[in-house]
């Protein structure tokens, strides 16, 4: 018998519900456990004035625990993901272990910020492709996996970047599964 897998999706104030909520329920369904990581105390306030509560802070977080790391968008929620001084770190540890990285909209830019995207098939939401694009094989399809990089465009695109992400972790059959129970696409 496999070991549960593990997903960390660090939380900021303004990231975008959908997007995270969507990843975290569907990763769920499939068995996954899903740690949310706060970048700050108490609930963390979303793009759209929904709060979540995070279940440890992100400090808290050791990437030798997780098979994954997801980064849902949100303009304010990434530029606050990106000014947390854990969020390099992490991706340089989740990188080095051979981890899955997962991002979505505008949190693509975290990746190239940390300088994983050179050379690599990527996409993102439109406002962040200027700063995505330039080292990158850029791509508009709505999901694109490239080596345990996986990104997609928003949030309109969140079910099937979390189904991706299910189908990556736990396999094709999970993902049937899935789409059956959801009356998904």
């Amino acid at each position: 018998m496999t070991a549960m897998k593990r997903v960390l999706v660090p939380l900021a104030p303004g990231f975008e519900e959908i997007e995270a909520v969507t990843v975290i329920d569907v990763l769920r369904r499939a068995g996954v456990e899903v740690v949310v990581a706060g970048t700050a105390a108490g609930p963390i306030r979303g793009s759209q004035g929904i709060s979540m509560a995070a279940d440890r802070p992100l400090d808290q977080a050791e990437p030798a625990s997780f098979d994954m790391i997801v980064f849902p968008g949100g303009g304010v929620g990434v530029e606050n993901l990106k000014a947390h001084p854990r969020i390099l770190p992490l991706i340089g540890e989740f990188t080095a272990r051979g981890k899955w990285i997962g991002a979505i909209c505008a949190a693509p830019s975290l990746l190239g910020q940390a300088g994983l995207l050179c050379g690599k098939q990527v996409t993102s939401h439109p406002c962040v492709k200027e700063e995505v694009a330039p080292s990158s094989l850029y791509s508009e399809e709505r999901v694109v996996v490239d080596g345990k990089l996986v990104t997609s465009r928003g949030p309109g695109t969140a079910m099937e970047f979390a189904l991706k992400l299910v189908e990556m972790l736990v396999g094709v059959e999970k993902v049937s599964e899935l789409k059956a129970a959801m009356l998904a696409a």
